[in-house]
């Protein structure tokens, strides 16, 4: 039996959750809530396995209902509102379902959860990298839109102050999140620490060049330069096998 609970301030989208949900027998709906304070509670005392949370309720929101679990259950948001499905995804959801959702892209949502709890066990960090799919993609906003930004074209990231900078041929993205949190959700057999404030795509990497005493400079694909340090260097090294 996987447990869950349904978190929304709309009873008749509360509804269609459990209504969609009923396909799936092994899914038992432990309570039903109509706000972020009633859905602290219910999670505290159930332990569920995923939870479907609405965004915008009254008292606090589903993101700052969140914030204050030490161990969130796995993520299902329903929301009306596209502008967080940034923060969401971020928040490792494991789908983001645009209201009104049919019952295909519901069960496409459920298909997905099923799957990641039907891999096998490993330890905690790495389930946290798996969940943001090894970062095979990354998600950004651009003004009033979502851009999707596949990894394989970043040629670099820098960190800037609380944000990174994506940089890709001839663009770059900002995205809030730490160079420490990246680095751990990042495939190490693709991208590698060269510098406290760069990491780089080792395929985009064209030449080592030194640069000052134990300091080199990397020249990128698409023309870049970053700088790598004495550590990144033997770091650099030993990920190419020179």
């Amino acid at each position: 039996m996987i447990k869950t609970i349904i978190i929304d301030d709309e009873p008749l989208a509360a509804e269609i959750v459990r209504e969609f949900l009923a396909e799936f027998p092994q899914f038992k709906v432990l309570e039903v809530c109509q706000d972020g304070f009633q859905g602290l509670k219910a999670i505290q005392h159930h332990q569920p396995d995923l939870i479907f949370l609405d965004v915008q309720m009254p008292k606090i929101t589903g993101f700052e209902m969140l914030e204050l679990i030490d161990s969130p259950p796995s993520v299902i948001f329903t929301t009306a509102f596209d502008q967080y499905a940034v923060k969401a995804f971020d928040a490792m959801a494991i789908d983001y379902l645009l209201k009104p959702f049919s019952q295909e892209r519901f069960s496409k949502a459920i298909e997905k959860y099923l799957a990641q709890v039907n891999e096998p066990q490993v330890e905690e960090r790495e389930g946290l990298n798996q969940l943001a799919e090894k970062r095979n993609r990354l998600v950004v906003r651009v003004k009033n839109e979502i851009k999707i930004i596949p990894i394989h074209e970043v040629t670099y990231f820098e960190a800037e102050d609380d944000y990174i900078s994506i940089h890709t041929s001839g663009r770059k993205y900002l995205k809030k999140m730490t160079m420490k949190s990246l680095e751990d959700a990042m495939d190490p057999g693709k991208f590698a620490r060269v510098h406290r404030s760069f990491m780089v795509n080792l395929n985009q990497i064209t030449q080592i060049e030194p640069f000052e005493r134990d300091s080199y400079i990397l020249k990128m694909r698409d023309g870049a330069q970053v700088p790598v340090s004495k550590t990144g260097y033997s770091r650099l090294r030993q990920v190419l096998g020179l």
